[in-house]
């Protein structure tokens, strides 16, 4: 991507990889370098290929062509395990047992660090402890989740997603059921995390969002990888007409300088 050097480590990469469904190829060839301690947003229409890329990413869905890095190494040798203790997904809708509390939701994120038989730890504490506060659900700790919004529903996924602890996670359309507040506290959290050392890839449809948290954006367009760079060097009135078929105006953001997409 445009942000990183040839010299930069990669988090995660897909190289050359080809997803179908049965017989009919959603993504093909496809190249893309994410890298470390970025907050990388992949935007594009519906049925562009950008959730089957980020469950690829996550081992989800096999390549039938190329593969997977993790920080170097082939996604598909790895054990699972190992897997969910530096890569976690928060999928677009998730399904939790009945019945189950928030504070149990949130906990099955440090699956990937207990052992056979090991006891609940003052570190698990700690971790779920954190997820819930980051996410301000801590006051939804034993109300079962089948009984809560959807916004409220969805801060506790993505708080089960931050107690895995993982250096790198996936969020497909976290923003969704949040009202436009807990969006932008969710983003803003991603940033937080990202200079605390995490590396973030979320799949948005908010354009003038993705223009403003993320520090990469990835375009894409049945199947392929149109674009890639920081918003200044992507989001632009072209790219936007031809890619979602919106007559519009490219300005700068009063707040935050960045792009901002005024449809006509």
């Amino acid at each position: 991507m445009s942000t990183t050097t040839s010299a930069a480590p990669i988090s995660l990469e897909a190289r050359g990889i080809t997803v179908a469904y049965d017989r009919s190829v959603v993504i093909e060839s496809l190249q893309l370098e994410i890298a470390p301690r970025s907050f990388t947003v992949i935007i594009g229409p519906n049925a562009c290929g950008k959730s089957t890329l980020l469950r690829s990413l996550a081992r989800l869905l096999k390549p039938s062509d190329g593969g997977v890095l993790l920080e170097g190494a082939d996604l598909a040798t790895l054990p699972t395990k190992a897997i969910a203790r530096k890569l976690g997904l928060l999928p677009q809708t998730p399904l939790a047992p009945d019945g189950i509390t928030v504070s149990d939701l949130v906990g099955r994120g440090r699956y990937p660090h207990q052992r056979l038989l090991a006891r609940w730890s003052e570190a698990d504490e700690r971790a779920v402890n954190n997820a819930m506060l980051a996410t301000r659900i801590e006051s939804l700790a034993d109300f079962p989740v089948d009984e809560l919004s959807g916004g409220q529903r969805q801060r506790a996924w993505v708080a089960m997603t931050l107690a895995q602890e993982a250096s790198v996670l996936l969020l497909d359309e976290p923003t969704t059921y949040l009202d436009v507040s807990h969006q932008y506290e969710l983003l803003d959290l991603c940033n937080r995390l990202r200079e605390q050392g995490r590396t973030i890839v979320a799949v948005l449809h908010d354009l003038n969002q993705a223009a403003r948290f993320a520090t990469d954006l990835v375009v894409m367009h049945d199947g392929a990888v149109v674009a890639t760079g920081t918003a200044r060097e992507v989001l632009t009135q072209e790219l936007v007409e031809t890619v979602f078929a919106l007559p519009c105006i490219v300005i700068d953001d009063p707040i935050s300088g960045t792009p901002m997409v005024v449809p006509r």
